[in-house]
């Protein structure tokens, strides 16, 4: 089953080969504290502007909390993400998982509690709703809503679409710098980065990727560059945050898809669907250092709780391999069915819960052992679910990257 035909209409850049072409279709507890009540952070105005030019026509605002964002406990990057327990500034906000799906333009909000869908939010048939991105103070999830260029804007408190923004170009993912400072508006169909003040969204610098594709990033340790997978031409790029510029390129060929630091912050981790695993890069020499090979298609990442592994979805295989960052090798690989894509962990960590990207269906697994406990009927097409609240200072974007 194909994805149906969108935003990769267009391309400036390279021709898509067909055969790839055909395989792609198959972020301290303190400053959260100090955000929660501000509206510093993105989806606080309504007023925006278009993001279609290339100067800077806003300053990068002042960061939330005026205060240096640590880069995590020595050793691990993500100390902050260990929980249990969750910051003050979410924990009275209810646990929700929240799935985007792009032909019929809607979001299901699931109880993870009883696996039942509690309310239905409509964006509009073929809207494509992308991914739901908690943003960088935890204070609202956005739905990236590609084929409308708007971000729908959910009150985590109450799971309710609360208003629209409008003039996000395309979408079809977003990212926060490390410090909240500015909002990364990843626009896959014009193959570039739009950094964005995210408090009245206008746009600050609009960065051309030299590549085809670009849809998944993380940052490094000190947030001070991104690396970033371009789907349609097997190469990740290296972009300078505060210059807001490309500094380098690596070509791990295949379909590169999401990006992940690892703890220690010595490499980065790519899924890699049309090789059929994980590339793992240096981003001091931009070499590919090693790779893993997981199962056809792999896709989406998530961490473990404690923080050791790396859980790969491989959505042509119908499988979710498990990756242990110590040893680099790959320790397990379950067999669930349907096309995983997107995944999630819970907050407790002891639950998996990926879209069927090719169906209909979510599909929730056991972290002990790799069963499947349950598969919940959703829209068509669904992508990338949020399950929030999460522990974590802030977070990073995408369907929740939290530090």
């Amino acid at each position: 089953m194909s994805l149906p035909a969108r935003r990769r209409v267009k391309r400036t850049g390279p021709k898509v080969p067909f055969a790839a072409a055909l395989v792609s279709v198959l972020v301290a507890a303190g400053i959260v504290l100090a955000v929660r009540g501000l509206d510093s952070d993105a989806g606080t105005s309504l007023g925006t502007t278009g993001a279609g030019g290339t100067s800077s026509r806003a300053s990068v605002p002042s960061h939330a909390g005026g205060t240096s964002i640590p880069s995590g406990s020595p050793g691990n990057v993500y100390a902050a993400i260990v929980g249990p327990a969750l910051s003050p500034a979410v924990a009275g906000d209810p646990q929700y998982v929240y799935v985007p799906n792009g032909i019929p333009g809607t979001v299901e909000v699931i109880d993870p509690r009883t696996f039942r869908i509690v309310r239905r939010i409509t964006l509009g048939y073929r809207t494509f709703p992308e991914h739901v991105t908690p943003s960088w103070n935890l204070k609202w999830l956005y739905v990236d809503t590609s084929a409308a260029s708007e971000l729908g804007v959910i009150d985590p408190r109450t799971g309710k679409l609360v208003r629209t923004i409008h003039g996000i170009e395309h979408p079809y993912n977003l990212y926060f710098t490390l410090d909240g400072s500015a909002a990364i508006d990843v626009a896959e169909y014009y193959d570039r980065l739009e950094f964005m003040n995210p408090t009245t969204w206008a746009l600050i610098k609009s960065v051309p990727m030299p590549c085809s594709g670009p849809d998944h990033l993380d940052f490094s340790a000190d947030g001070s560059y991104l690396m970033i997978g371009c789907e349609f031409d097997g190469t990740v790029v290296k972009v300078d945050v505060h210059a807001m510029k490309v500094v380098g390129m690596v070509h791990v060929g295949g379909l590169p898809v999401d990006v992940k630091l690892s703890p220690d912050a010595s490499a980065f981790y790519v899924a890699n669907q049309g090789s059929g695993g994980v590339s793992i890069v240096d981003p001091v020499s931009m070499k590919v250092v090693k790779f893993l090979r997981t199962g056809r298609g792999a896709h989406g990442m998530a961490l473990s709780r404690d923080t050791t592994k790396l859980y790969v979805t491989n959505r042509l295989a119908g499988t979710i391999s498990v990756i242990d960052f110590a040893s680099r090798r790959v320790v397990h690989t379950w067999t669930v069915g349907g096309s995983p894509d997107m995944v999630q962990i819970s907050a407790d960590g002891s639950q998996l819960w990926e879209s069927n990207r090719y169906g209909t269906t979510v599909t929730v697994v056991s972290t002990a052992d790799g069963h499947v406990i349950r598969q919940i009927e959703v829209g068509r097409d669904p992508h990338g679910l949020a399950f929030f609240p999460q522990p974590g200072r802030f977070c990073l974007g995408h369907n929740g990257v939290y530090r």
